[in-house]
């Protein structure tokens, strides 16, 4: 199995930063994708930014120019650098992998998502 785990949520005033931190363990073959989602309350859930295992990032473009998306694939870890936070970005955020497993000469993809952090910006 795969466990992903997340740390570097907390409380922030308007304006501040956070860094986001993930990382998997476990029967990893291989990752294709790694990105951000967030929850707020009442609301669905959405993606933040996106990149691929060959460096290419996407972001919605509520966070282009303040959000940075990085990884370190050695230590199956990606990160989200949070700068000039709004209040409205107050959520749950998740980390999402997409994980190819091997067993034998059978491989399968799937997705994997964190437990999630609770990001809370104050105005």
């Amino acid at each position: 199995q795969v466990q992903l785990v997340e740390s570097g949520g907390g409380l922030v005033q308007a304006g501040g930063s956070l860094r986001l931190s993930c990382t998997a363990s476990g029967s990893i073959f291989s990752i294709n994708a790694m990105g951000w989602y967030r929850q707020a309350p009442g609301k669905q859930r959405e993606m933040v930014a996106a990149i691929t295992s060959g460096g290419r990032t996407n972001y919605a473009d509520s966070v282009k120019g303040r959000f940075t998306i990085s990884s370190d694939n050695a230590k199956n870890t990606v990160y989200l650098q949070m700068n000039s936070l709004k209040p409205e970005e107050t959520a749950v955020y998740y980390c999402n992998m997409k994980i190819t497993q091997r067993t034998g000469s059978h491989y399968s993809g799937l997705d994997y998502w964190g437990q999630g952090t609770q990001v809370t910006v104050s105005s």
